[in-house]
């Protein structure tokens, strides 16, 4: 038997072929926000160091309020919709982005030597002229790498230095990113020893910057390869789907709507429903102003809000439960606009 062995495949007019789900990223091109689409310091999820932001990315910044975060959909690449732009707030400090792979994810790519590429622009490069981009192991316990990964950011110019069991695998430098959209990559071989997770960090390494100027990101892809190769792009429902598996916000609405159920005793009643996707691990469940009505249309005490695993011990039910209603059925509700429950089971700790 023969074995044929290329580095790529193209298809006549230059297009490349590729297998699919090699880009373990995920909301590569920042088309998910369940946590909308403009982040500021006064918004419902703010813009503070270490928050979550467009789903399955998190921003670093020194300091809170340094940059806003908002979905891109006029500057924009050829072909795309979206890109996240981030807009300086506050002056004279360093900001990036980062995403934390599941460990399951990193199967394949641990021990290989591997090639993270995104596109990007500025508004500016007066000011925004030194943009890095890193491949980053995590060592410590699998699947609970600490969420802000910066010990100190440094002086401009200076990579920052990372808290305990991460390792930088490529040498960050400066990427000379235009006011045109370009791809910049960086490739490693990820050979750190007992690595457990991979994070992708992208930042600004300037320390003299301007109000008002922007950064723009899109169509990030981390791969087994020691090249870039053409950006996969997949169907949103794909993956909106699989930002499900980590974060799920259910938000409330003006007419109150909500989930009914049912009481179970003399004085107790519970409503369930099943996640849209599993969460890989148990999920943290916060709410605000989620109310529980029984049949009368009495506001009811929520004793408890429990999750629970399925049959491989991934969590897909959600369980609310009050020990204080009458008989009959009743409603959890929502009842305004900004009143949530945020399921969240995030790669970091």
């Amino acid at each position: 038997m023969s074995t044929i062995k290329v580095d790529v495949i193209e298809k006549t007019d230059g297009q490349e072929y590729f297998f699919t789900n090699k880009n373990r990223l995920i909301n590569s091109d920042f088309s998910v926000w369940q946590r909308g689409t403009s982040i500021t310091d006064s918004t419902t999820f703010t813009n503070a160091d270490g928050n979550l932001i467009a789903d399955r990315w998190r921003l670093l910044s020194d300091t809170n309020n340094i940059v806003d975060l908002s979905q891109e959909t006029t500057t924009v690449p050829t072909n795309q919709l979206t890109a996240i732009k981030l807009d300086v707030e506050t002056v004279n400090k360093k900001f990036g982005i980062s995403q934390a792979i599941e460990q399951k994810d990193c199967i394949g790519l641990i021990g290989k030597t591997c090639t993270f590429s995104f596109k990007a622009k500025v508004s500016d490069t007066s000011k925004l002229d030194n943009i890095k981009c890193a491949i980053i192991s995590w060592t410590g316990t699998a699947n609970a790498p600490t969420a802000d990964i910066i010990s100190d950011w440094e002086d401009e110019g200076t990579n920052p230095s990372l808290v305990s069991n991460f390792t930088y695998e490529n040498t960050p430098a400066n990427l000379s990113v235009t006011t045109s959209y370009q791809t910049y990559s960086v490739s490693a071989s990820i050979d750190t020893s007992s690595a457990k997770n991979i994070v992708v960090f992208i930042w600004s390494d300037v320390t003299d910057t301007t109000a008002g100027h922007h950064l723009f990101i899109t169509d990030c892809q981390l791969e087994a390869s020691p090249r870039v190769t053409s950006y996969e792009r997949e169907k949103f429902s794909e993956t909106y789907q699989k930002c499900l598996r980590y974060t799920f916000i259910i938000k409330g609405d003006t007419d109150g709507g909500g989930l009914r159920y049912f009481g179970i005793s003399g004085n107790s009643g519970s409503v369930g429903f099943q996640l849209p996707q599993p969460m890989f691990k148990q999920p943290n469940i916060a709410t605000s102003g989620m109310e529980l009505r029984d049949g009368g249309d009495t506001s009811r005490t929520i004793s408890s809000t429990n999750s629970y695993f399925n049959a491989i011990g991934e969590y897909d039910r959600v369980r609310i439960f009050s020990s204080s209603i009458a008989n009959g059925t009743g409603t959890l509700r929502f009842p305004n606009e900004a009143d949530r429950m945020v399921i969240k089971s995030e790669v970091e700790a």
